[in-house]
């Protein structure tokens, strides 16, 4: 919400400057997400250049049919002579005036005397989206009758102001409201507040309103009003400027009256042409099958029986809360409005406005559950501005509801708010402080909550909380004591962060992808029967598709060197309503399978395990050149997948640290020197070279402390479909050094093995 600080100060009297205010919500209420400065440049005098003038003379210019030579009386004594374009003003009109030397917010030289085809012109008379007030640049800001000549114009419009942007947490519906803004100041800083208190305008010729509701689970009050004689016309400058600082579009006086009272009071309202209503009737109710409504925006909606919808008993005339209909909207032909100031229950707007995907300013609010009391507020304002501006004579009030809620009342120990808190507050700067925050306290410390908090205050520890955070620049940055620690990581999860820790010491940063993806390898993933979008559709069963896209991104980026990896879960298919859950980490790196493979070795050895591969086949991966290990797969990633050369790899954590011993058992370091002998020999393509290696550590027994491949050699001398592996052997034994000739035996007892079980012929 964005809440001029001109419009916000008229609400509040508080000695602190627009940053020392800002400060203080944002540490105490809500997010400022940014203090602009608008208008017009308060530099070197420059307000003073900007004054209220009075039309004295208006002539045709001699010398253009579309311009106007006006005398413009600034409180100088001598009346000024201003050439003007613009026709929507005579003799008499208060207007805004810019003097020579002037600063516009659209010009980027100070405004000089010229003159415009022989007249000259001393000034400017001006249009609001030449001072920032405004888009409009049809005509010029026709004040209102009252300032006099020469009044400082920045004391009748916010030519200069400043705005703060905020965001408001979900259960402080309060706060997006100028008058709930201004409370919160006055509590925190110690300012005087002054609500809008007008008077309510006289019912004149008395007549009923109509009002029915049939759901006051969705609607809890409905307050109708019937205005006649309403002169729809454009709203007074002061209106329109203040709309255009909140970011709100000005429409009309009636429309922008209830834009006006949402951003005083926070409780939405909503004009209707009754003449456009059957028999001028109000119905609330919920949707029947089938129904639909054009809403303000021109679109049909269908709506479902959930949806609670204003009707005039035969047709939808407006979905409640959050959009009115186009057969009921207000126009330049308006002569009868029936307003409307309700309340509505937050969870069915919320759901609705999602459904329909249609969010609106007034629904934002409803969903956050606003104060039904404050209906009677913004209808009173609502009804003095409606009699002010557009000339209209009330005639008709219905003010329905099945009662209203009793404001809760919640026991305060002030001794546990300060222990709770960590500082020492007096009892009474306790009561003091709520008070200030519209609470009521009784001498025994019963707490009254006020109606606008009366949703997220309903214990204790919620009034605590109001008292601590007025005391927050005082509160000491302290840690919390430490009494006693309970709890400990699992062994999963002490294992997770050794996962994550190794990943990144060997060069790959954590990335975090979608569990929602728009379609997957497996051909059982489990498809969502209502996803929310196409490429959200599908729960994944592998992680290494979304590593490839952010690998994607990153090199078209222009990243050299990507590596990537992440540890979440995947989604099987299980036969019943809801998947098995898997723990996994995954990775892809630019290289290929020496590369990962180098990378899955390093993730193995931190976790005090051996790696043992064998051939695989992976959808993901190239053809040949793909591998499996008991926890998963790696290899290179397949070639249509991603330009270039990459390794990926996923394994199922739970298989994965099943292995790990849960405590690590001392063996003492061998003192006696390794004997160390090479075998190279020739076996089929299709023989692995870790089956070679683990049939060498089945035969050689405990005296094999190392087994290696250094070499695999594939060559004509070879003939098709055979290769070399060469193995790097080491003896060893924790009691005596080994002589060559056991270690001789021991490596031919292995040539024999490789021999019988595959074939092998020794080479070297």
């Amino acid at each position: 919400m964005r809440a001029p600080l001109s419009w916000l100060r008229e609400y509040v009297t508080v000695d602190a400057t627009t940053n020392e205010i800002a400060e203080r919500l944002f540490t105490s209420a809500l997010q400022v997400d940014e203090v602009s400065e608008v208008g017009v440049p308060d530099v070197d005098g420059n307000l003073g250049r900007f004054l209220v003038g009075r039309v004295l003379d208006v002539e045709a210019h001699p010398n253009a049919d579309r311009l106007r030579v006006c005398q413009v009386d600034v409180g100088e004594g001598n009346a000024r002579q201003i050439v003007c374009g613009a026709w929507n003003f005579e003799v008499g009109a208060t207007v805004a005036v810019a003097l020579p030397g002037a600063l516009l917010p659209i010009f980027d030289e100070p405004l000089d005397e010229r003159e415009l085809r022989g007249e000259a012109s001393r000034g400017m008379i001006l249009a609001e989206d030449e001072v920032g007030l405004g888009e409009d640049h049809a005509g010029i800001m026709v004040l209102p009758d009252g300032p006099a000549p020469g009044t400082p114009l920045v004391d009748v419009l916010p030519i200069r102001d400043q705005v703060l942007d905020v965001t408001p947490t979900v259960n402080r519906v309060d706060l997006l409201s100028m008058v709930g803004l201004a409370r919160e100041v006055a509590g925190l800083l110690g300012g005087e507040l002054h609500p809008p208190d007008p008077d309510d305008p006289p019912i004149v010729d008395a007549e009923d309103v109509d009002v029915t509701v049939e759901d006051f689970g969705g609607c809890p009050r409905y307050i109708g009003r019937l205005f006649r004689d309403v002169a729809i016309g454009q709203s007074p400058q002061w209106l329109r400027s203040r709309l255009f600082l909140a970011d709100m579009r000005s429409i009309s006086n009636v429309v922008d009256v209830t834009n006006y009272v949402m951003h005083v009071w926070g409780s939405p309202l909503h004009a209707f042409d009754r003449a456009k209503l059957a028999n001028g009737r109000i119905v609330v109710r919920r949707a029947h099958a089938g129904e639909e409504l054009r809403t303000l925006d021109g679109t049909l909606r269908r709506l479902e029986p959930e949806d609670l919808l204003i009707t005039d008993g035969e047709r939808a005339v407006a979905l409640a809360a959050i959009m009115g209909g186009e057969a009921s909207e207000v126009t330049d032909d308006t002569r009868e409005v029936l307003l409307e100031a309700a309340n509505f229950e937050p969870l069915g707007i919320l759901r609705s406005s999602e459904r329909l995907g249609l969010r609106t300013a007034g629904s934002n609010r409803w969903e956050k559950g606003v104060d039904p009391y404050l209906a009677e507020n913004a209808a009173v304002l609502a009804s003095r501005l409606l009699v002010d501006l557009a000339g209209a004579r009330m005639t008709g009030h219905a003010d329905v509801h099945a009662g209203l809620p009793e404001r809760p009342v919640v026991r305060l120990r002030p001794e546990r708010a300060s222990r709770v808190i960590g500082l020492e507050v007096p009892s009474e700067e306790q009561r003091a402080t709520l008070r200030g925050f519209g609470f009521e306290v009784s001498e025994d410390w019963d707490v009254t909550v006020p109606t606008w908090r009366a949703r997220d205050v309903t214990r204790e520890i919620d009034l605590v909380e109001e008292v601590a955070r007025r005391l927050l620049d005082r509160i000491p940055h302290t840690m919390p004591l430490r009494r006693h620690a309970q709890g400990r990581l699992t062994k999963e999860q002490r294992l997770r962060r050794l996962v994550e820790d190794t990943l990144v010491g060997a060069g790959l940063s954590e990335a975090y992808t979608w569990s929602l993806v728009a379609d997957d390898p497996s051909p059982d993933a489990i498809r969502l029967p209502n996803p929310m979008t196409s490429d959200q559709a599908i729960l994944r069963t592998t992680i290494v598709p979304g590593l490839v896209e952010a690998a994607r991104t990153g090199t078209d980026a222009g990243s050299d060197h990507v590596a990537l990896f992440e540890i979440a879960r995947v989604y099987l298919p299980s036969g019943e309503q809801l998947p098995v859950e898997r723990w996994r980490v995954a990775g892809i790196v630019a290289g290929g399978y020496e590369v990962v493979k180098g990378v899955v070795e390093t993730l193995y050895s931190a976790l005090g395990l051996e790696l043992a591969v064998e051939r695989g086949s992976n959808a993901l991966l190239h053809p040949g050149k793909a591998a499996e290990t008991a926890a998963g797969w790696l290899g290179e990633l397949h070639p249509t997948l991603l330009e270039g050369t990459w390794g990926a790899f996923e394994l199922d954590l739970e298989t994965l640290f099943a292995h790990v011993s849960e405590r690590i058992v001392y063996e003492d370091v061998i003192t006696y020197p390794a004997v160390l002998q090479d075998i190279a020999v020739a076996v089929d393509e299709d023989v692995e070279a870790g089956a070679l290696v683990a049939t060498a550590r089945d035969v050689a027994g405990e005296l094999l402390r190392g087994a290696r491949v250094f070499d695999v050699y594939r060559g004509e001398q070879l003939g098709g479909g055979r290769k070399s592996v060469a193995i790097h052997l080491a003896f060893q034994s924790p009691d005596r050094t080994l002589t060559e000739e056991e270690a001789t035996a021991a490596r031919q007892g292995i040539v024999a093995a490789l021999v019988d079980k595959f074939g092998a012929e020794l080479r070297a």
